[in-house]
């Protein structure tokens, strides 16, 4: 080795704290520890990029940083900003279930809790026969597509040629 490479390998090795992971746990989910904080939680299934930042910012936790490199007490504090926003006054135009169907209230869902009031809320769309859960429960375009040509399923078009 050269000595620049060997300055840039001691270099690089200090940057790395001892108790750098490389797959951190939130929220039943591996994320990235290699990916900066923000980032990473992007795996996680209801957070999104904003709603990260500004988690990390009522945190008190760096975005910049990567997030193998946080702390256990930085995590938890993470996790429960993410649990509960409207503690940490976000306001409730950010949440992802506003005025829950079931329950009256706002709150945000993330990883498998997602899916399931996804699922929830096309039981009842179907249930109630609306429009959008007859079309749900068809397969059909829900969001008012046009049908005539697309989406057909992989079926066979066109006209079969005579021998």
């Amino acid at each position: 080795y050269s000595f620049c490479t060997l300055l840039i390998k001691m270099a690089t090795l200090e940057l790395i704290p001892d108790h750098f992971q490389h797959i951190v746990r939130l929220l039943n989910t591996n994320v990235d520890g290699n990916r900066k904080v923000a980032f990473a939680f992007r795996m996680v299934k209801g957070i999104g990029v904003r709603f990260s930042f500004l988690c990390c910012k009522k945190a008190g936790v760096d975005p910049a940083r990567r997030a193998g490199s946080l702390t256990i007490e930085e995590i938890e504090r993470l996790s429960d900003v993410f649990a509960d926003p409207l503690k940490y006054k976000i306001p409730s135009w950010f949440l992802n279930r506003q005025r829950d169907p079931k329950t009256g209230k706002t709150e945000h869902v993330t990883s498998n809790v997602v899916d399931i009031k996804l699922r929830d809320d096309k039981e009842r769309l179907k249930k109630i026969r609306a429009n959008r859960g007859v079309r749900h429960a068809y397969g059909w375009r829900v969001r008012g597509q046009h049908t005539c040509t697309t989406g057909r399923g992989g079926r066979v078009m066109g006209v079969t040629k005579k021998k």
